[in-house]
């Protein structure tokens, strides 16, 4: 994408978009994308995330003044409708090298302790595009007004500014603007529904690039789109004949998660991409301000390093000939050369299966077991139930539809549960014994001749629950995850008896080896009982001690 300049005197540049055709971008929107810290993102994927931050601006301010043409009395100024298009447009600036994997592999597993989302990278790295490129007395000069409107655009891309124990719970949380006004913080990034112009543009981009077809018609929304008095707040609702449609735009949403974003090869080369990026970490210095040099997981804490950080560090990785970057160069060779994990499992179940578990990511000495949702963007909860609409001989007020209302034959469930078993050591031999194990496997039962319930301590939970040495979680409602279970090399022995022979309560609980520390979600004892260290090789530990496979205490 190309931004062509206007030789014309208009407050607006021409931008040719692959999606959106021809559209036209305020003065203010083009000054930020010429500055580092935006271009920066033509180097991030997933989407290309340059050209859908460009989309997100323009739909953005297509939404907003949409509303304020149909509804004068909202009282939306020029200065709402710029600040909006901004957010749009720098609601992405905090995300990391491959995007998601970035802030959720990679730094969960090299910084345990710190609760990092690439939205409050967005935020970090906006104050410090606007500072070092002297931005805010050209804001001023296009009517801004500082620091009001700088809050209203962070609130607009990661929430509310101050943090929610300081403000009661009917208190208005939000700084850049009134209450009165709440309808605008459903633009960019919609907290009540998740129905925003974010996903409008990466939906029909990413069908587009990917051959899937776009059930979503945004235009229509546009069209439609009414602010209604929602429980004494203004909330962005839409026709109740546009319900239906709305459903469709959660369907492509979890279609898109299923065969592309969450697909079992795309996980994988995510996962191995992280480890290489964990082998490499402080080999690879970053310099940041006043000539510190930063790491890749530290960069995050200063962004003028964080602004260096892009999709390029994996090939500076795998062209590398440095030897303490052997390891990490080693996994992105098995990458460029289809070497990847292979799937050994894979079972599909309904969350009514299993019963409540704390649906965190469990810990275990800085490692981090991934937890992935496959839903409709609330978890089990269907969002439609969280939007409102309007009916057209009543346009001012505002209604719920529920899910009959719209059809008979829509989903019963919103989320589902996929538990996948990976195997790192791929020869046909491995590969074979780790299917033929899982063959008869049902994750349902939990059955598989009583392998998960036999032994106790800190790999596998016993029958009585007496030997864990962390929180004990039963077995969980993790409304749509996927669970990535990886098996190391030689963890498949010629008997799968060798489990049988142990006894049913060591004295000493077990310490898993080094190898299933990323994954475990026990808290291991620091001391080690050798009789049963050198001889467990045992198959599959990730999965035996996750809590969705453990019966529930009794």
């Amino acid at each position: 994408m190309r931004v062509t300049p206007d030789r014309c005197s208009r407050p607006s540049q021409l931008v040719n978009d692959p999606i959106h055709g021809h559209i036209e971008l305020h003065h203010l929107l083009v000054r930020i994308i010429d500055t580092p810290q935006f271009q920066r993102l033509r180097y991030i994927k997933h989407h290309n995330h340059f050209e859908h931050s460009i989309g997100v601006a323009h739909l953005a301010g297509q939404l907003v003044r949409a509303l304020s043409e149909r509804q004068p009395g909202l009282d939306i100024s020029e200065r709402d409708k710029l600040c909006v298009e901004i957010a749009g447009l720098c609601h992405d600036l905090g995300h990391g090298p491959f995007s998601h994997m970035f802030d959720g592999m990679f730094i969960p597993k090299m910084r345990p302790g710190l609760n990092w989302k690439h939205e409050k990278a967005s935020v970090d790295m906006f104050d410090h595009m606007v500072e070092v490129n002297g931005l805010k007395g050209v804001m001023e000069q296009y009517g801004l007004k500082l620091p009001e409107d700088l809050d209203f655009i962070k609130e607009q891309i990661a929430g509310p500014l101050e943090p929610p124990s300081s403000l009661s719970q009917d208190q208005w949380k939000y700084k850049g603007r009134p209450e009165s006004k709440s309808f605008l913080y459903d633009i960019v990034a919609n907290k009540t529904n998740g129905i925003d112009v974010d996903k409008w543009d990466y939906f029909a981009r990413d069908c587009h690039h990917l051959g899937i077809q776009n059930n979503f018609d945004y235009k229509r929304f546009l069209k439609l789109a009414r602010v209604c008095d929602v429980d004494g707040k203004m909330h962005i609702c839409t026709r109740d004949k546009e319900a239906h449609n709305l459903y469709d735009m959660f369907h492509t949403r979890h279609r898109l998660h299923q065969k592309a974003y969450q697909h079992r090869v795309v996980h994988i080369i995510q996962r191995m991409i992280s480890e290489a990026f964990e082998k490499a970490d402080k080999f690879i210095q970053i310099s940041g301000s006043d000539g510190q040099m930063f790491t890749l997981s530290t960069a995050i804490d200063d962004m003028e390093a964080y602004t260096k950080l892009t999709d390029h560090v994996f090939h500076e990785i795998l062209n590398s000939t440095e030897q303490n970057l052997a390891e990490a160069r080693m996994i992105l060779e098995k990458i460029e050369s289809r070497k990847h994990y292979r799937l050994v499992f894979e079972k599909r179940r309904p969350p009514s299966t299993v019963t409540k578990v704390n649906n965190h990511r469990l810990t275990l000495r800085g490692g981090r077991f991934r937890e992935i949702r496959m839903d409709y963007g609330m978890k089990e909860e269907n969002p439609i139930n969280r939007m409102r609409f309007y009916s057209k001989d009543d346009p001012d007020r505002a209604i719920t539809i529920t899910k009959d209302q719209v059809s008979a034959i829509l989903p019963e469930r919103f989320s589902e549960t996929v538990i996948r078993v990976y195997c790192k050591n791929t020869d046909e031999k491995s590969m074979s014994r780790a299917r033929k194990f899982f063959k008869d496997y049902n994750p349902t039962t939990n059955k598989k001749k009583n392998w998960y319930s036999s032994h106790c301590g800190d790999i596998v939970y016993t029958r009585s629950h007496t030997h864990t040495h962390t929180h004990t979680y039963h077995m969980g409602l993790l409304p749509a995850c996927i669970l990535i279970i990886f098996i190391l090399p030689d963890l498949l022995p010629p008997s799968w008896r060798l489990w049988s022979m142990l006894p049913p309560c060591p004295p000493t609980p077990l310490r898993p080896p080094a190898w299933i520390m990323e994954t475990s979600c026990c808290k291991v004892p620091s001391q080690f009982s050798p009789p049963y260290s050198p001889n467990l090789n045992c198959p599959l530990l990730f999965i035996l001690h996750h809590p969705m496979l453990q019966p529930p205490r009794r």
